[in-house]
């Protein structure tokens, strides 16, 4: 293999990557980075994962000086935030031994920070079309004084709509800028883009030597699978032996929330990214699946733009993708670095139609996937699953897993609001707004003259202990929420009592079931006004 130093990489740079354990270069980087140091316009062609960042960053750092002049002078293009962080943290790395500043500029962040960024004098800015059209607009972001340029994964942005921006942003920088393009497949509409904003591009196809081994350090597993069996079978994949961290691809966005909730019921670490998380929830969840906090990652196909996490063992489509463009860069997440992998795919009956497709175009010579159940023995054979291992881990105690419930419990057992012994307290629980209604009506009979101003603080206070007395089935006395003093009168004025609790219960119910997206919204954002 052939290392940064020979490939003509300044020493400081090396230097940075060594630290990290990376310095011998890919074949990508072998065939660009030297005709990109001398300036040479460059489209390459390489599927994702084999080193390109690297392969345009170094040239672009190594050019623009150990100590570049405030202000930006370097832009990189990406069409997807995750992608855009990933680029931005293999630069930073490379630019660790130098002066020069990298910033990542895209939507779903606050403008402030990003601002103060380019008005502090960063010379390197790697963006999301949109983002960065917006800011040029502003006058926030100048582009008249860029020297380097890149465009990566040019095919994903023309499936994304966005080459009318890409275009501006061409238009917004100086005509004799040094450009590289980067794309795994090269439609005609990207190499026309190539001819009208390039000079004279040499066309460089990264053809890895070890690319055929990689796909052999690939086992695919495709099986014909129920869809209300698929959790269960997911859940003693992920029990399987040396299973490491695993990535699995989701359809809708509300698929990609509903499996996370019900892996994480069954006792995985599961983290999810897709497009009703708002960017911090994104982040968050990318950093704790490549930090290892969490090890399971449920992702929609864009989201997953920018998964480059080398110690992947499985890869799981959930459903079958679109075509074997999509389909190898799913599974293209694992067996990287010379590592295995496995990469199970869920065919349903109504597309055995797209297998047959991706079946042909790769060759798998898999025409009939055998069907599949979370029983079958050879799926525990196939997969290294230990014999008797189910799709749940083992349950832990109560106490630990509902603290509040028996709190709640503990509270009631005495108390004249649980109502008479322990049957009845567990209907009540049960019962959700129904059984609220009957304590009420029984309330009101005790005491026909409303509640005096003793026995509702004592109702208030004991809603208070009960972390705000919202809970399904818990008893709720004449106009009693969570407001604290003063709000039973105010219950009443709102018209029907206790109805507020009832509300929030059957929110909650509705969002439990529903397996709503954006699980750091409140569990009650979507009930009715009272």
């Amino acid at each position: 293999m052939t290392t940064f130093v020979e490939l003509g990489i300044d020493e400081d740079i090396v230097e940075a990557l060594t630290e990290k354990g990376i310095s011998e270069a890919f074949p990508i980087q072998e065939q660009t980075i030297p005709l990109a140091i001398t300036g040479q316009d460059i489209i390459g062609q390489a599927k994702t994962g084999t080193g390109k960042t690297f392969g345009f960053g170094l040239p672009l750092l190594q050019r623009l000086g150990a100590n570049p002049e405030p202000g930006v002078q370097a832009l990189v293009v990406v069409p997807t935030r995750e992608l855009a962080m990933q680029v931005y943290e293999d630069l930073e790395l490379a630019t660790k031994n130098r002066a020069t500043t990298v910033v990542p500029i895209y939507g779903g962040k606050a403008y402030e920070g990003q601002i103060e960024q380019l008005k502090a004098g960063a010379q390197v800015v790697v963006g999301t079309p949109g983002r960065l059209l917006d800011l040029a607009s502003q006058r926030v972001l100048d582009l008249g004084n860029v020297r380097e340029m890149v465009l990566d994964e040019a095919d994903k942005m023309l499936d994304l709509g966005f080459l009318a921006d890409i275009e501006k942003l061409f238009s917004k920088t100086p005509a004799n800028r040094h450009t590289m393009l980067f794309s795994a497949t090269m439609p005609g509409i990207i190499v026309s883009l190539a001819r009208r904003f390039m000079s004279n591009p040499i066309h460089i196809r990264a053809t890895d030597p070890d690319e055929g081994a990689a796909q052999a350090n690939i086992q695919h597993v495709i099986y014909r699978a129920h869809s209300l069996d698929k959790d269960e079978v997911i859940g003693r994949i992920l029990q399987a032996e040396e299973r490491g961290k695993t990535v699995i691809f989701m359809r809708t966005k509300r698929a990609a929330a509903r499996l996370q909730e019900e892996l994480t019921d069954r006792g995985f670490s599961a983290a999810a990214v897709h497009g009703d998380l708002n960017q911090d929830q994104r982040e968050r969840a990318m950093a704790a699946f490549k930090s290892g906090k969490k090890d399971v990652l449920i992702a929609t196909e864009v989201a997953a733009r920018g998964i480059d996490v080398d110690d992947v063992t499985h890869v799981i489509n959930h459903t079958v993708p679109d075509d074997e463009k999509a389909y190898l860069h799913r599974v293209g997440r694992t067996g990287r670095a010379g590592r295995t992998g496995i990469a199970v795919t869920f065919v349903d009956w109504d597309d055995l139609h797209k297998w047959a497709l991706i079946n042909k175009a790769l060759e798998f010579g898999i025409a009939e996937p055998v069907e599949t159940y979370s029983s079958s023995p050879h799926l525990f054979t196939d997969l290294n699953i230990p014999e008797g291992s189910k799709g749940r881990l083992k349950a832990t105690p109560v106490k630990e897993t509902a603290p509040r419930g028996e709190r709640t419990r503990s509270r009631t057992s005495g108390g004249r609001s649980a109502g008479s012994g322990s049957g009845s307290g567990s209907r009540s629980e049960s019962s959700g707004e129904g059984g609220s209604s009957r304590t009420r009506r029984r309330t009101r009979s005790a005491n026909p003259h409303g509640p005096g101003r003793h026995e509702s603080h004592g109702h208030e206070q004991h809603g208070h202990d009960t972390d705000g007395g919202s809970e399904p089935g818990a008893p709720a006395p004449e106009g009693a929420g969570s407001d604290g003093e003063g709000a039973p009168r105010r219950r009443r004025r709102r018209g029907g009592r206790g109805r507020g609790n009832g509300a929030a219960a059957s929110a909650e119910n509705t969002q439990a079931e529903g397996g709503q997206a954006d699980s750091g919204a409140p569990a009650t954002s979507e009930a009715p006004a009272a």
